[in-house]
């Protein structure tokens, strides 16, 4: 009876943690500018205002979560496509040896160097490819963070994919790409829908190379845009509050909408 009470206290109790700042963040960003500067403190608002979203609106918000939009769903999709093609291979195809555990540590590599040690030869290729200040130039740069993600998130999933389903579909004559696209892809879809979130995730929380990159403010992303938020005279703390609420929302529904195939994803689909 004890562990019964104990464990949904536990349970509530967590959750209520979880939830307190997310509560916060919008009980802040509907407060007049009175409200949260005052040293008592409330959780919701005493007098609720829709200012804060309404200066938002006007600074071109709509503008800034497009291009977040374009640039995260550009790179995630980028990345699944040459992941997946990368993590194929290294499973599939014989290569030499140990060359599949040195393109794998030279990714990871990658992946764990600091994002400032890489500005250079990136901005030197955006330059030599006339890609510098534009949304396309981001997709690309992004790939260091989503590229070596996916590869390793999807070397699990290729590998769950029993050789037999493939080779049943040799038999019948279906070539590399048909084996790929009918078989292999159909059956790690709960991977790629979970990794593809992951991605996404990283992607559309990058502000590292969005301001180096971007100088243009009608181009800037969410993160960028938020940046422009926190000055030397003040911090406006309602409208942080309303872009942090207005920023998770996109990523929610996405969620919401995959959730069935990121449970299976999570949880090993194959199996």
């Amino acid at each position: 009876m004890r562990g019964k009470v104990l464990r949904p206290a536990l349970a509530y109790l967590v959750t209520a943690l979880v939830l307190l700042p997310i509560v916060w963040m919008v009980g802040t960003s509907v407060k007049p500018p009175i409200e949260y500067v005052s040293p008592v403190v409330d959780l919701l608002p005493n007098a609720p205002t829709g200012e804060h979203y309404r200066q938002l609106i006007d600074d071109g918000i709509l503008g800034k979560m497009l291009n977040s939009l374009i640039v995260s769903f550009g790179a995630t999709f980028l990345a699944l496509f040459a992941g997946f093609l990368a993590a194929y291979a290294l499973v599939r195809l014989k290569l030499p040896k140990n060359a599949d555990m040195a393109f794998l540590l030279f990714v990871l590599l990658i992946k764990l160097s600091p994002p400032i040690v890489l500005a250079i030869p990136l901005y030197q290729v955006l330059r030599t490819l006339g890609l510098l200040d534009t949304l396309a130039g981001l997709v690309l740069v992004y790939q260091v963070y989503a590229l070596p993600f996916a590869i390793w998130m999807l070397l699990g999933f290729v590998r769950d994919v029993p050789v037999a389903y493939e080779e049943a579909a040799l038999m019948d004559g279906a070539s590399l790409f048909q084996r790929m696209v009918h078989v292999v892809v159909p059956l790690m879809t709960p991977g790629l829908i979970a990794t593809a979130v992951f991605v996404l995730i990283l992607c559309w929380n990058e502000f590292v190379y969005a301001l180096l990159f971007i100088q243009t403010p009608s181009k800037f992303t969410l993160p960028t845009f938020i940046a422009t938020l926190i000055t030397e005279d003040e911090t406006f703390w309602g409208r942080l509050s309303a872009i942090g609420f207005i920023a998770s929302l996109p990523i929610l529904a996405l969620v919401g909408v995959v959730q069935k195939g990121l449970t299976r994803g999570f949880s090993g689909g194959l199996k």
